[in-house]
């Protein structure tokens, strides 16, 4: 595992996307409890990309048209349906108030399906993880899997961080109607933006 690719798994890791627009928003309307299920939900939701691309699945998004669409617009139908959710006052992903403890495994699937439904990680991966795996390595594979699991726990740690960090924040803006309306339609423009935009986006 070498220092460029910790370095480049940093910089995208840390690099805003809808995981992390979804656990700043979580854990700022429920808590850091809720912002640690949120991190947890989107590490887990890269699984089935690093599993693609190890078996090769992802090659078949790649080169084929219709499955790269299909699933495209499967994630665009997902993040418009949380910037609704977002956005309707007491919407089912509200900022504000505090979750219920069976709120919590909800947050989870959520957290789950935000990267479930993103074609791009599983293109990312099959760009990305190749390049790090030492030529003529006898165990290919297995060194894929290292540098994934690598690359997980990086996305749990900086994603758990952001949700603390947006916890913390949120004694500062709870209690202000406000605010929290504007902070919750403000996630829910970022997630319809980021909607659009993976609508938009060829490949």
């Amino acid at each position: 595992m070498t220092p460029e690719f910790l370095l480049t798994s940093l910089i995208i890791v840390l690099a805003p996307g809808t995981g992390v627009i979804y656990t700043l928003a979580v854990a700022l309307g429920q808590g850091s409890r809720a912002g640690i299920y949120a991190a947890v939900g989107c590490t887990l939701g890269i699984l089935p990309h690093i599993a693609a691309s190890i078996l090769g699945l992802a090659a078949i998004v790649h080169t084929s048209a219709l499955a790269f669409q299909v699933l495209k617009y499967l994630g665009v139908a997902y993040l418009l349906y949380l910037a609704w959710c977002a956005w309707r006052e007491g919407g089912a992903m509200p900022v504000e108030g505090t979750a219920p403890a069976g709120g919590m495994f909800r947050i989870l699937r959520r957290a789950i399906a935000v990267n479930l439904l993103n074609p791009k990680l599983s293109i990312f991966f099959v760009a990305f993880l190749p390049q790090f795996v030492e030529a003529g390595s006898a165990h290919p594979t297995a060194q894929m899997v290292g540098l994934a699991l690598a690359f997980m726990a990086m996305t749990l740690v900086v994603f758990a961080g952001y949700g603390l960090a947006a916890a913390y924040a949120r004694s500062y803006v709870v209690g202000r109607p406000g605010v929290m309306t504007g902070l919750r339609r403000g996630f829910a423009l970022a997630l319809a933006g980021l909607g659009v935009r993976l609508a938009l986006t060829e490949r």
